[in-house]
Order: structure tokens, then C-alpha cells, then sequence
């Protein structure tokens, strides 16, 4: 009965063992983990959030090399993921929320700005894990859409974009943990001749978080190699050898024959 149990055991630490490290693999080979590669998957639901990264802006200026338009000092964004595939695969999110404040605007004519606001969120985006592209689309509630209000010496007007390519196109960097969007081309839909006919968006934001885990957002172009796992051999339980004790052997004392008296 011992000897069954030792087995038993035996085969239950190594079926452990087996599950933990294929738990392990498992946990590690999706686009999106955090803290690092070999850190836990993005689980879909999860919220993902970042600003600005520290001492940048985010800005719409009138050209692509130009400074004159729209400067905000402060922009945030979150989303919740969708889809996290093994990697390499393309991971969804949806952008929930965007916002911008501390805006500013350098554009004759004008004396502030009293809003950026995105329309018809959340939209759609999605995360190549083999090349770090991220791209942005519109979701079902329209297209993507910004709409800025701006305060001028006669009064306030608005100015609504839309971007050309009618999505954003940005890029993940895993060594600073964040994404970034350089001159993104809007043209205007509606405003007076005030507004800028084209805006060019430029942001960073960094780090990127899974604020659900509680860790930055590292993008995998592969799932990583599990790593080696020593095998324990276990020691064979000792065996007592027992010698078993002779029978006992039945000693017979032979009767005397009798003996004849001889007569004389």
C-alpha cells in the first residue's frame, strides 16, 4: 500500500509541475503583456490609459514643419482591450475617452482656445505586434472627428477636422514604453476662414499602462521561449528487507525398541 502511494504522489508532482510551466508559457505569449515580455497577457477588458509623456505637448499646427497653430499642454487617453492574440498578431482596443486642456493658441487674429474635444467615440485600435504600428479607425458612432473652439477679439468660433486618410496611423516603442503620432494630417470640415484649412496632430504618450494590472504596456513581435525547467528525479522511498524466521521443526525421540530377557 505504501509503495501505491509513493507513486500516486510521484505522478501528482509531476502532472504539477507539467501545468505550472505550460501555465507559465501560456501567460507570456500574447501582443500585449505587462511590465515586460515575459510579464503577464493584457487580458481583454483591461483598462489602458497614459498622458502626455513628461515635458511634451501635443500639438496641431498649419503645416508639417510649422509652429503656428494649437499647442496643449496636457492630453490623456483610455481605452479597453479587445483582442490580445499570441504574438506576433495584431491586439484591439477601443478608445474610450480622449482629452486635451491647457490649450493655446499662436494663430493671428485669435486669443485662446476654449476647447479640444474628439467626437463620435470610442473608436477603434488596433496594435501590429510585429512592426509596433498602431492604427486608430473610426468606430460605429462616425468618423473620427475634432472639434475646436476658439476665442477670438469678436467672439468665440468653431473649427470641426477630420483626418485626410480618414484613420491615425501611430508607432509603440517598447524602450519608453509609448506611443506616438507625428503629423497626422486633418483638413477642416466646417469654420470660419479663421480656423486653420489644415491641422497637423503631433503627440506622445507615455507610459502607456494597464491600469487594470497595474504595470506599462510592452508590445511582443514573438511569443517568448519558455524558459528551461530542471526535471527532479525523486530519491526511491527505502524498502526494509525483512528475513523471515525459520518454522519450527518437530524434534521425534524414537521409542526404545524393547529388549528380550533370555531365560536361563
Amino acid at each position: 500500500m505504501r509503495k501505491y502511494r509513493y507513486l500516486a504522489t510521484v505522478a501528482g508532482g509531476a502532472l504539477c509541475a507539467t501545468l505550472l510551466a505550460s501555465a507559465a508559457f501560456a501567460d507570456s505569449d500574447a501582443v500585449l503583456t505587462v511590465g515586460g515580455p515575459d510579464g503577464p497577457n493584457a487580458a481583454v477588458g483591461d483598462t489602458v490609459t497614459a498622458s502626455l509623456a513628461s515635458g511634451t505637448t501635443a500639438t496641431f499646427y498649419s503645416t508639417a514643419t510649422g509652429t503656428s497653430g494649437v499647442n496643449c499642454t496636457s492630453s490623456s487617453f483610455s481605452s479597453t482591450v479587445t483582442a490580445n492574440p499570441p504574438a506576433p498578431g495584431v491586439a484591439g482596443q477601443t478608445i474610450d475617452a480622449q482629452t486635451f486642456a491647457g490649450c493655446s493658441s499662436n494663430v493671428l487674429g485669435t486669443t485662446g482656445v476654449r476647447g479640444v474635444t474628439l467626437n463620435n467615440l470610442g473608436y477603434q485600435a488596433t496594435v501590429d505586434g510585429a512592426t509596433g504600428a498602431v492604427t486608430v479607425a473610426p468606430g460605429s458612432a462616425g468618423p473620427i472627428q475634432a472639434t475646436v473652439v476658439i476665442s477670438t477679439i469678436l467672439g468665440s468660433i468653431t473649427c470641426v477636422y477630420q483626418p485626410v486618410a480618414g484613420s491615425l496611423t501611430g508607432t509603440a516603442d517598447n524602450a519608453t514604453n509609448s506611443i506616438s503620432f507625428v503629423n497626422q494630417q486633418f483638413n477642416k470640415i466646417t469654420g470660419s476662414a479663421l480656423c486653420l484649412s489644415t491641422a497637423y496632430w503631433t503627440a506622445t504618450y507615455a507610459p502607456v499602462t494597464d491600469t487594470t494590472q497595474g504595470g506599462a504596456i510592452h508590445v511582443n513581435a514573438t511569443a517568448p521561449e519558455p524558459e528551461p525547467t530542471e526535471t527532479v528525479t525523486p530519491d526511491p522511498e527505502p524498502t526494509a528487507t525483512v528475513t523471515p524466521d525459520p518454522e519450527p521443526t518437530a524434534t521425534v525421540t524414537p521409542e526404545p525398541e524393547p529388549t528380550e530377557t533370555p531365560t536361563a
